[in-house]
Parts: C-alpha cells; sequence; structure tokens
C-alpha cells in the first residue's frame, strides 16, 4: 500500500515539491554559511519525494547549535514552507481520494519548520535513531 500512495503522490505533488527542495538546497550550499540549511533541504527534498513508509524523529544529541539555526530557519524559510504545506493539505483533502495526501502534507510541517536536529526513518523502526 505504500508503494501504491508514494507513486500516486509522486506524479500529484511529490516530484514538485522535491525540485524546490532541491533548488533549494542547491541555493543554500553556494554560500559557506548556507550549507547546513542545504544539506536540510535535500533531506527535506528526498523525504517529500517518498513520504508514505517514513516519519521524522528528533536527535537528542542534536544540542544548542541545531536550536540556533533552526530559529533562523524559521525565521527566513520555515514559515513560508509550513504555509505551503498547509494550503496544500487543505486542498488536497477537499476530495476522499486526496485525504492521505492532504496528511502527508501535514505530517511534513514540522520538519519543514524546523529540519536540524531531525532524523528521517522508517515507520516501522522509528526509534532506530535513537
Amino acid at each position: 500500500m505504500k508503494t501504491i500512495l508514494n507513486l500516486i503522490w509522486l506524479v500529484l505533488s511529490g516530484f514538485w515539491l522535491f525540485l524546490g527542495y532541491l533548488a533549494a538546497g542547491v541555493l543554500l550550499c553556494i554560500t559557506i554559511i548556507g550549507i547546513p540549511f542545504g544539506v536540510a533541504a535535500f533531506r527535506i527534498g528526498v523525504y517529500a519525494l517518498w513520504p508514505f513508509g517514513y516519519t521524522t524523529v528528533e536527535r537528542r544529541d542534536a544540542g544548542a547549535p541545531s536550536f540556533v539555526v533552526n530559529v533562523l530557519w524559521l525565521v527566513l524559510a520555515g514559515w513560508w514552507l509550513a504555509i505551503g504545506h498547509i494550503v496544500t493539505g487543505i486542498v488536497l483533502c477537499v476530495t476522499i481520494i486526496g485525504i492521505p495526501f492532504g496528511i502527508a502534507n501535514f505530517k511534513l510541517i514540522p520538519v519543514s519548520l524546523f529540519p536540524l536536529g531531525r532524523e528521517i526513518v522508517p515507520t516501522d523502526q522509528p526509534f532506530a535513531a535513537r
């Protein structure tokens, strides 16, 4: 079932989300200061490409630098991404068939707001990263 949902997601919105996060990651990696943001954008992009069957968990060893960079990310880009996922999720939830895809968009909101200090793991192993 995860494979079918991922393929439909890929056609409807996953590919475009992936391209957007990929473009943002490349632009952010141009500067040395933006490399952590670019790596986070690449990680979110892969998660946005295949969201079904994966979840995010907090990394307890992330520390204070991750918090500071997350605040900067939130101010500069995170809330824009979150608004985009909220709007897309609401539009997808209008139809019964689109509800799982809207929920997948809502699942991307926390990681789009605070990407650093999180790890993407399979749903059958949510504690493997710890």
